[in-house]
């Protein structure tokens, strides 16, 4: 087992190696097997073949390879939802929101994205009271006043429930992968770190990558990022919740014209994918899109002083 091997259990790894890694975020034995050889040159300073060779012995460690359907299903027994608040929401996502997944929000401004990211860094304390919530905010959009009326709405003590949630502003493209990067560091240090929020993903590449001869590198840059977030997610349990800007598509003549950023990179890194609208009197309609293992499918829901509710 991976608790049962320590980072200096590894051949070639004294104590001020332990250390450097540790530093630099390679503190348990799967971390290392899964890190690339310059990524452990970088942390520790040493060469690519010593790096290599720590990483195979890593690997050799862990059961890494091919495992049964069975074994699969007995991991699934500890995955989590968080409720949205809003019954329709949650059973149209079997459950709610799962962990160990990236869930991505896309839709217009005003539609909500923000007040589920909200809502979320609180439900998840309903059940949970030790929880954190890790918020990026790369939008200036977090609001501890929001916080507070959706505690109050379920019960909870508003200054225990921000106490829980620990922010950030990202302020460019590689702030925001670098703070990604330290959410891992907030775990190590005890943070019983449950979910991430980052809103949003694609704000701070959009605004500097302009035109298409800088495309390519910044979805490269993009898809960097969500791999972090995937592996955070996959590693650690944790569910992702990220929201996205929506553009509308030139050459769509019928039909609902709008088109999250990030194209296929953005679609095949979130396990979840789903759609906001605005609805009729005030309402929210959110859909469904993409999933894993359910269906497409809509609900409509509210949003109020206290929280999500059901629109009905």
């Amino acid at each position: 087992m991976e608790s049962e091997i320590l980072v200096t259990d590894l051949p070639g790894v004294g104590a001020a190696t332990a250390e450097k890694l540790m530093l630099a975020g390679f503190d348990s034995v799967m971390s290392i097997a899964v890190a690339t050889p310059a990524q452990l040159v970088n942390a520790s300073g040493m060469s690519e073949s010593a790096s290599r060779k720590l990483i195979q012995a890593a690997r050799g460690e862990l059961a890494m390879g091919f495992k049964s359907g069975i074994e699969v299903l007995k991991k699934r027994e500890t995955v989590f939802r968080i409720s949205t608040g809003a019954s329709g929401f949650d059973e149209m996502l079997g459950g709610g929101l799962e962990s160990g997944s990236i869930v991505e929000c896309f839709g217009q401004y005003g539609s909500s994205k923000t007040q589920v990211a909200h809502a979320l860094a609180v439900n998840i304390q309903v059940d949970d009271p030790e929880a954190v919530a890790v918020y990026i905010d790369t939008e200036n959009t977090f609001r501890p006043e929001r916080i507070i009326q959706f505690a109050k709405g379920k019960n909870l003590d508003p200054d225990q429930v921000l106490a829980n949630i620990r922010v950030a502003k990202a302020f460019n493209s590689d702030h925001q992968m670098l703070l990604a990067d330290q959410i891992a560091d907030l775990i190590a240090g005890g943070d019983k770190v449950r979910l991430v929020v980052v809103d949003s993903l694609t704000a701070h590449f959009r605004a500097e990558f302009v035109g298409r001869g800088t495309l390519a590198d910044r979805q490269q840059k993009i898809n960097k990022h969500m791999h972090t977030l995937a592996k955070l997610a996959d590693m650690h349990n944790v569910c992702v919740y990220v929201t996205n800007q929506v553009m509308a598509k030139p050459d769509a003549f019928f039909g609902d014209p709008t088109e999250a950023i990030g194209g296929n990179i953005v679609a095949h890194n979130s396990t979840f994918r789903i759609y906001l609208r605005k609805g009729k009197k005030g309402t929210r309609v959110a859909k469904l899109v993409d999933a894993p293992n359910l269906p497409d499918n809509e609900c409509v829901f509210k949003v109020t002083e206290e929280g999500l509710e059901d629109a009905s």
